[in-house]
């Protein structure tokens, strides 16, 4: 492999692993957050218990966030210097406001939090826990519009050969940004939802104890994954809509289009191979009319395939790379613009597939568990503790989808933008050779293989140990009160 796939690989694998932690830590910061307010609101002691028990989680998964997250930074210089010196004006702004105001708050709030369980008021330390979870939101908000305007470059003049910001305003305010961070948000919400209703259903049927904790920890993570789903559906279908306009390659890589069609329908399955010379080879299952109406609101719309698509960018953006030694095998050769289409076919229906059956399950365990129920199956912890993985895996596919669907540009281009504001991802590399990214690729997964070795330990022993392991003992031997509970954590 040459340098240029090897960075895309290693960057892919950092990405995608690091992605793994954050919808969980955004998701379950804000839930656990809601759990304190319940407790100091009420004062019920399965709230305390809550909120002791998911908030050592949550601490877990963002330590490791914080370790995995630094190195995605980092290889902005290592693999991708080109790319950095022809951003570097636009993307240097999003990216400080989410080191030095989101994640400065985060670290700042969230030690005050650790630490403040028994020596600052209630309200106050409740108030850190929320200004700890909104500023994870933040962070999110600041690296979205970063990702967005790679996607949709906006608020820039072209000068010297590379874009210059002129609006902070505008790249903050990219239309794909604002319907990007509701659809992530809800993502991390059906993360978090999944593992709340996982860890408690397995407890529950287990019957050991604070089944009140269980019972509450999994109903509102069912209701939290059933609403995410269904914000998801929407700001999926407003996501759709603007990728139609700025993305029309992307769109149609996601349902194998390749010839245009008016009304266009969309594809459920497709038997045969989606990346085949002859479209005419893969036989597919279509609901009529249906990519029309998710690309403009109507049954009518043409939707243009991707061998039309195809002319068109080769006459905007050439026919061939620049005949430039630093493009390596692709100097001078032709461009193909068309993405890897079972990644961007398959990874889209995976990506609804699996939020689908996340929300189903969610949806299963608060019929099972109504009327204070409690499922005795042996599958119920099978079902429950798969449907973990599921939102995991919806979100995975869908942030493969939408960097891959862009490919083989780096920086997409605007079609109502300015002229020369994109890069493809042959030039964005770094001038290295490939025993260089093979060593740091190498490096790294070793690396972060240990370090989720290091979760899943961390994470199973602190689940394993249920409430109790995280309780602070009881001052009396004998016929403790909830009050007595109440006082041990403050």
């Amino acid at each position: 492999m040459e340098v240029l796939e090897l960075a895309r690989w290693q960057f892919g694998i950092t990405t995608v692993y690091h992605f793994l932690m954050v919808p969980l830590t955004i998701g379950l910061s804000i839930l656990v957050a809601a759990m304190q307010t319940q407790w100091v609101r009420t004062g019920e002691l399965r709230h305390l218990k809550m909120t002791k028990f998911w908030g050592k989680l949550l601490l877990v998964n963002f330590a490791m966030g914080v370790v995995t997250g630094i190195v995605q930074e980092f290889q902005f210089g290592m693999n991708w210097s080109a790319y950095s010196r022809f951003v570097g004006d636009v993307f240097g702004a999003p990216l400080a406001m989410e080191g030095l105001v989101a994640f400065f708050v985060e670290s700042t709030f969230l030690g005050l939090w650790i630490f403040g369980w028994d020596r600052l008021p209630k309200k106050v330390h409740l108030a850190c826990a929320w200004v700890f979870s909104l500023a994870t939101m933040a962070s999110a908000y600041f690296i979205l519009a970063a990702n967005s305007w790679m996607q949709h470059p906006v608020g820039v003049t072209f000068e010297n050969g590379k874009p210059t910001m002129n609006s902070i305003w505008a790249v903050l305010t990219n239309n794909t940004a604002l319907a990007a961070i509701p659809h992530t948000l809800a993502g991390a919400f059906s993360v978090a939802a999944a593992f709340l209703v996982g860890v408690a259903g397995w407890h529950l049927w287990r019957r050991r104890g604070h089944l009140d904790v269980w019972r509450s920890s999994l109903r509102l993570g069912g209701w939290v994954g059933v609403a995410a789903f269904a914000v998801l559906a929407i700001t999926g279908d407003t996501q759709g809509k603007l990728m139609f306009e700025q993305q029309p390659m992307k769109m149609a890589s996601a349902e194998a289009l390749c010839h245009t069609e008016k009304p266009a329908s969309f594809s459920i399955i497709a038997i045969g191979d989606v990346a085949g010379s002859n479209c005419e080879d893969v036989k597919t299952f279509n609901v009529p009319a249906l990519l029309s109406f998710l690309a403009h609101n109507d049954f009518k719309t043409e939707v243009k395939g991707v061998e039309d698509l195809i002319t068109e960018y080769q006459a905007k953006y050439g026919t061939n790379y620049p005949d430039d030694p630093a493009l390596g095998s692709l100097a001078g050769k032709p461009i193909d613009y068309v993405p890897n289409l079972p990644v961007t076919y398959w990874g889209f229906r995976m990506m609804i597939g699996f939020g689908a059956v996340s929300a189903g399950i969610g949806l299963l365990a608060l019929w099972l568990t109504r009327r204070d129920r409690i499922p005795g199956g042996r599958w119920f912890p099978l079902l429950v503790l798969g449907g973990i993985a599921t939102p995991f895996l919806g979100n995975s596919a869908g942030w493969i989808f939408t960097e891959m669907g862009r490919q083989p540009f780096v920086v997409a281009p605007n079609p109502s933008g300015v002229d020369g504001v994109w890069m493809f991802t042959a030039q964005a590399v770094s001038r290295l050779t490939t025993g260089e990214v093979w060593t740091s690729l190498i490096a790294l997964t070793t690396v972060y293989a240990a370090l989720g070795v290091v979760e899943l330990y961390l994470m199973r022993k602190y689940i394993r140990g249920g409430v109790e392991a995280v309780m602070p003992p009881p001052k009396k031997d004998s016929d403790e009160t909830e009050g007595d509970t109440l006082a041990f954590a403050y």
